[in-house]
């Protein structure tokens, strides 16, 4: 059994309240939990009290249990100095260009500098004038 220790929701619509529990990873979010290890309210200032609650010793226990916190319930334990803080990267913006792009627009910078400097060679180089073509003497015809 797979234990997983993250936010179960609660509260009305657009009035979010969440319990921090420990549950199977295979039940649902807001379903069936082991035990209930604190409580998350969003809705309050940062700095209030009542803003997080957390039974430390408890989630001391399930992590070393084998339970593995969420990502926002892993950043609360890090606060706790029960984890440690581990950097969640952002999802890539969605205007960006893709590898693909940036290897053609890469492949014609490159030919645009190799065109600017055969242009840069030529015009550095004075204008030579192609030698006249010899024409060729007529042999007798060998019998």
């Amino acid at each position: 059994m797979s234990l997983k220790i993250r936010l179960s929701r609660g509260g009305a619509k657009k009035r979010p309240y969440y319990r921090i529990v420990v549950a199977d990873s295979r039940s649902p979010r807001d379903g069936r939990f082991i035990e209930r290890l604190g409580s998350y309210n969003p809705m309050v200032a940062k700095d209030h009290p009542e803003r997080l609650t957390l039974d430390t010793e408890r989630a001391k226990h399930w992590l070393s249990m084998g339970a593995t916190p969420s990502d926002r319930v892993s950043r609360f334990l890090a606060d706790a100095d029960l984890v440690p803080a581990r950097r969640i990267p952002r999802q890539t913006k969605k205007n960006l260009p893709g590898q693909k792009t940036l290897e053609r627009q890469q492949a014609a910078e490159d030919a645009k500098k190799a065109a600017e400097e055969a242009a840069a060679a030529a015009a550095a180089a004075p204008a030579e004038e192609a030698p006249a073509e010899e024409v060729a003497a007529e042999e007798a015809p060998s019998a």
